[in-house]
């Protein structure tokens, strides 16, 4: 009886067998970066109503993060500023601006802006921007140079890993209170003794049971 398949496919299971544990790895690797927040979140940039520049405002005029976002030491949330906070400025400055058209329109209609949030985390996750500003870790941290930015895009992947890191070793994302805004600060040589003082001062110690973040 003539042979149906060609020997040289006696190698196949072999080749099969060999060829598996590359292709799980390959797979493995595929998944973790390509569905992580990594891939799917870094770098998302949604169109705002109106092209606002953080690196006009915070950058190169120097305005305090605070100025905008009020409630960031009081609060979970660190506030969206209400567009009278727009028009303390502009009512003045450049008043006749065909851009800041949107701000106007809300400030006469009393109807607030509809600005698209950035930096979004699910609703099982609870987050205390408050406890974190009073602790000594930077906006810069969450949110890099947002003062460097034209338009705001998310500059870190917000996971439960990421934030687990910090939790399990924060010193190094650690700096005096009164630097916590300044996007420019950096840390000095001897920034590891700093921070000792600081977790030790303020009893600084982040939960890492799930009862610290999912409540």
């Amino acid at each position: 009886m003539a042979q149906i398949f060609p020997e040289r496919l006696n190698n196949l299971p072999l080749a099969v067998a060999a060829g598996a544990p590359l292709g799980l790895i390959g797979a493995v690797a595929f998944v973790w970066y390509f569905l992580s927040p990594w891939y799917t979140q870094v770098g998302y940039q949604p169109t705002q109503p109106v092209a606002y520049s953080h690196k006009l405002h915070a950058g190169d005029m120097e305005i305090n993060c605070r100025y905008c976002h009020a409630a960031v030491e009081t609060s979970a949330v660190a506030s969206i500023p209400p567009t009278q906070v727009c028009m303390n400025c502009h009512q003045l400055a450049k008043k006749d601006s065909p851009l800041l058209q949107p701000i106007r329109d809300s400030a006469t209609s009393n109807h607030p802006m509809e600005w698209v949030r950035v930096h979004e985390l699910a609703d099982y996750v609870f987050f205390n921007h408050a406890s974190h500003v009073h602790a000594g870790v930077g906006c810069v941290e969450c949110h890099g140079r947002v003062d460097q930015m034209e338009v705001v895009q998310q500059e870190k992947p917000l996971s439960m890993s990421w934030c687990l890191d910090c939790h399990r070793n924060p010193g190094p994302h650690l700096r005096p209170p009164d630097q916590v805004t300044n996007m420019r600060w950096a840390p000095s040589a001897n920034h590891a003794e700093l921070a000792a003082a600081m977790i030790a001062e303020r009893n600084i110690k982040p939960p890492t049971d799930c009862w610290g973040c999912h409540r």
